[in-house]
């Protein structure tokens, strides 16, 4: 029996990245780079390589011009590498030693991959899969092509180790299709662009076991000629047979007649469970996430991320560029409440001029609101353009990764300085409400410590630091799972505190928009939830589901 007849029918088990469904041809993409080439001299090696990274460069900027928004986002970090003098310098300095440039670029980037990927942090590992990216795209070159064509048929599940977003940007979706990687993470840059696309992806099917009974896992090369992709029970089955087609199909009707109906729950005026109001807001990286259909139905942003503006060619973000990006977001809330977060730079989000350079572990180093205390001048510059905007009244706004109340303090005193500055200079300016996210343990233990009128839960950290579990390795998905008893037992400690303080509680995190999740959050007595723009139908139809079936859990 040959290799493809003895994987039909097989089904493998992964995670979810983004729900949907795919039935189509199959395609194995190698991600492998070739750089064997011949060496010329060392100055005709530079050469080479400056030639060859100007050409990655203007792919990126290409196809981060085309794709707009979340994805040239995303793209800048490569752009901004291939300029970075720092990073560049030592790698001609190897090639004018007589390192090959292919060699002296490999060595580099392979380094820094490596630095990413020991970090116990999924984050992390998407920014690893762009450095990778970048290395191949710049190999490629080298070795006399450009960007390597995809020849895909329309529809087709693809398969990969793992896949950078440059690579899925260069993939044509518009006829569907799914995404099967075999490493990879539910929080990696690429599946962010297959969420906002409608593009079903399951990850991590080389580390999880077979959903049938076969003791194998998924292949680095698997052979198949067909496949099923259940971007919602995270499956994928190669070569189905008769009676898996039929099933899919069933799930994938019945999928497609629960998000009709959920998008007409969307329309009523508010969710409820057990007789009490639920709100429902939306996270978001800029006003560009607002043109999304379902965000107009949100009661708020529960969630601005504002490390967008940290990522130009043009340096840090000055304060009049600051002040209108967060404008514009609270023009279109109106009278809606607007969360925004300052900057979470560090850890996976280096910044030149701003971050740490040589942590150890930089994940659990300065970053977040440790960072901007760190870095008053920067600091102070985003609180006065935050200052600024909430003249209009409805903002407030949270710092992240606090651990003590006497960096809370720190920071809003910084705030009331910047405010005082500005309305001495006759300039327009208030006081928000300032609150904090709860992501550290040792603030949720404390809780009652805090002097803050909000607390927004950042499930995603909260989970992987009480579990001591990399969310990306999928030999710990059963540990590292955010129903584990003692996540819930500290959201529920949170949301009883913010209770009787009278403070508002919330959770931005992945567990906000999973309906697995949704009974227990509500349970644990939280009464607003942050989710994506296109996971608000979906929330919205799961508590009016509980609040028929009973209201209590």
């Amino acid at each position: 029996m040959n290799k493809r007849a003895n994987i039909a029918g097989l089904g493998y088990r992964g995670r979810t990245a983004s729900i949907g469904f795919a039935h189509g041809p199959f395609v194995h993409i190698d991600g492998a780079a070739n750089s064997g080439r011949i060496a010329g001299t060392p100055k005709a090696e530079a050469t080479a390589l400056r030639a060859a990274l100007v050409s990655a460069g203007g792919q990126i900027a290409a196809l981060a011009e085309a794709a707009g928004g979340d994805a040239a986002q995303i793209l800048e970090f490569q752009v901004t590498l291939l300029d970075d003098e720092d990073f560049l310098d030592p790698i001609f300095a190897a090639i004018a030693e007589g390192t090959p440039a292919h060699t002296a670029w490999a060595s580099a980037l392979d380094a820094q991959i490596a630095d990413y990927n020991s970090a116990a942090d999924e984050y992390l590992a998407a920014r690893s899969s762009d450095l990778a990216d970048l290395r191949d795209r710049v190999l490629r070159t080298l070795r006399g092509g450009e960007s390597e064509s995809l020849d895909i048929p329309e529809g087709a599940v693809i398969s990969a180790d793992d896949l950078p977003p440059s690579r899925f940007l260069e993939i044509n979706w518009s006829k569907g299709g799914g995404l099967a990687l075999l490493r990879g993470s539910p929080t990696s840059h690429v599946a962010m662009l297959a969420r906002a696309r409608g593009i079903p992806m399951i990850v991590q099917l080389g580390s999880m076991s077979p959903s049938a009974k076969q003791n194998t896992k998924l292949s680095a090369k698997p052979n198949a000629n067909t496949a099923l992709l259940d971007g919602e029970g995270a499956t994928l089955a190669l070569d189905p047979t008769a009676e898996q087609v039929r099933l899919f199909e069933r799930r994938r009707d019945l999928h497609h007649k629960n998000r009709a109906s959920a998008r007409a729950i969307l329309r009523r005026p508010a969710a409820s469970w057990g007789g009490e109001k639920i709100r429902l807001l939306i996270n978001i990286q800029g006003a560009e996430d607002l043109e999304h259909a379902d965000a107009q139905y949100a009661d708020g942003i529960g969630l601005m991320r504002t490390e967008f503006l940290l990522g130009g060619q043009m340096g840090l973000p000055d304060e009049e560029t600051q002040y209108q990006a967060y404008d514009a977001v609270l023009r279109w809330a109106g009278k809606r409440p607007v969360t925004i977060r300052t900057f979470d730079a560090g850890g996976d989000k280096p910044v030149p001029g701003f971050t740490m350079a040589g942590e150890a572990n930089p994940f659990l180093g300065v970053r977040g609101l440790r960072l901007c205390l760190a870095r008053p001048e920067i600091f102070t510059v985003q609180l006065r353009a935050l200052a600024r905007a909430a003249v209009r009244g409805n903002l407030k706004v949270m710092f992240p990764m606090v651990t003590t109340p006497e960096e809370l303090e720190a920071g809003r005193r910084l705030f009331v300085d910047a405010v005082s500055e500005l309305q001495a200079e006759g300039i327009a300016a208030v006081f928000p409400e300032v609150g904090i996210m709860v992501e550290v343990p040792a603030a949720a233990l404390t809780i009652e410590q805090f002097n803050a009128p909000f607390f927004s839960i950042g499930s995603n950290d909260l989970a992987q630091y009480v579990t001591a579990c990399d969310r990306t390795n999928g030999a710990l998905a059963r540990l590292s799972d955010p129903l584990h008893p003692a996540v819930l037992d500290l959201i529920k400690h949170i949301a009883a505190y913010g209770k009787r303080a009278g403070s508002g509680v919330s959770l931005c995190g992945d567990m906000a928009g999973d309906p697995r999740c949704i009974p227990a959050l509500l349970a644990c007595g939280l009464r607003e939830l942050s989710v994506n723009p296109s996971a608000l139908a979906l929330v919205k139809q799961t508590i009016d589901g509980l609040s028929e079936g009973g209201g209590r859990v």
